[in-house]
């Protein structure tokens, strides 16, 4: 017997990381501050690309719940994770405290590879089946 309502893993955690992105996307310009001092300071602009990466990351969870644009979303912050992981590297080589973090250096290097797990979670996203969602 099939349930009525199934609840599909897949999908509550595609719940989850659109709004954990559109949240954290939001306090890119309510603490902009606390990002602009992790840019590495052979960029320039580091204030617009704090703002521009909190857009991408609000549009990109926004993206990841609209069947038609998942996929594309998916693959676009693949991207913004890649382009945002020197800001990590230079936190953790500079030991540069962030506001509501734990300062402690080793978290800073324990959190690098978490950026891997955020990448295969968006990728798990990019494979469309019928419904415009990625298949299971």
């Amino acid at each position: 017997m099939t349930p009525i309502f199934q609840i599909d893993r897949k999908e509550i955690l595609r719940g989850i990381l659109a709004v954990a992105l559109m949240i954290v996307g939001l306090t890119h310009f309510t603490h902009a501050d606390q990002y602009v001092r992790i840019v590495p300071g052979v960029l320039p602009a580091p204030l617009a690309l704090v703002y521009i990466s909190g857009v991408f990351e609000i549009l990109g969870g926004i993206g990841l719940l609209i069947p038609g644009v998942s996929v594309v979303a998916a693959w676009g912050l693949i991207a913004l994770f890649i382009a945002v992981f020197p800001a990590n590297i230079n936190q953790a080589i500079h030991h540069i405290p962030i506001d509501g973090i734990p300062n402690y250096p080793w978290l800073y290097w324990v959190r690098l590879p978490f950026q891997a797990v955020l990448i295969t979670w968006a990728w798990w996203y990019t494979t469309p089946n019928l419904s415009g969602y990625p298949s299971r």
